[in-house]
Formats: C-alpha cells, structure tokens, sequence
C-alpha cells in the first residue's frame, strides 16, 4: 500500500516482546520494558519504555505513558507519549492527550484535550495554551511585522 508503513517499520525502535491476545483481558498496573501490542482489553494503568500498539480490536481503560503510540482500537484515560501518536482510522480516543507529535487519520474518533509541546518534560508541565490563545499570539506578531 502506498503511504502505509508495515507495522515493523512504524516500530522499529524496539523489539515486540508482550501481547495481550484478542479474547484476553487484563486488570491492573502493567509496566513493558519494550513495546507492547493490546488486540485484547486492559483496565489499569499502562507504562512502556518503548511503543504501544492498540490493534483493531483492543482497548485500554486507564492511563498510558509511552514513548510513541498507535492506537487503531479503544483508549479511555490520559495518553503521554514523548514521541509520536497516530490514531488510524477506526479508533476511538477519549481523555487527556500529552504528545510531541500527534497524526489523526480520517475517520478517527477524538474526544477529550489535546496539548503539545516540543521535547519537554511532558508528564510534569501542565497543559497551558489554548489553541485560540495560540492564533491571538500569531495575529499580535502578524501585527507587529507590518507595523
């Protein structure tokens, strides 16, 4: 498929080394020191060193904290990733999102707060600007060059 990258490559940066099975489920605190991929359900709190993957058919009911994330199924809770999220075309996201990066596909559900910020502590600074607050600064220094 053109555009598309091979699940690999999208998580190239580590090694797949847990999976939560289609028809499995899970209740509690998880923590991966690689990537993780979830075709089943979790209801807790989620950390990986590395990437998550949400399949089709997965979902996650608590807070995850991550370095990148596909989500292709369900998250419910607060999402912070210090890399990339990519929300594919049948996933549903409601919460509270923290990232550097952020694609969204179309025909994705997002429902909830979204802030960015470039390469800071995300898990310790607060979301602050709004993206109205964000256009008013870029009018004012519109302004102040053709002044």
């Amino acid at each position: 498929m053109l555009g598309k990258k091979s699940f690999d490559e999208s998580v190239s940066s580590g090694n797949l080394n847990t999976i939560i099975g289609k028809g499995s489920a899970f209740e509690g605190t998880m923590k991966v020191t690689s990537t993780l991929r979830v075709d089943g359900k979790i209801k807790g709190n989620v950390t990986t060193s590395d990437s998550i993957v949400i399949g089709k058919d997965g979902s996650i009911n608590g807070d995850v904290t991550v370095r990148n994330a596909i989500i292709g199924g369900k998250l419910r809770g607060k999402l912070v990733a210090t890399g990339k999220v990519v929300l594919e075309s049948n996933s549903i996201f409601n919460g509270e999102l923290k990232t550097t990066k952020l694609v969204i596909d179309e025909g994705a559900v997002f429902e909830g707060n979204c802030s960015m910020s470039a390469g800071e502590n995300l898990e310790t600074k607060p979301m602050q600007k709004s993206v109205s607050a964000i256009l008013e600064k870029k009018e004012e220094d519109t302004k102040n060059v053709n002044v």
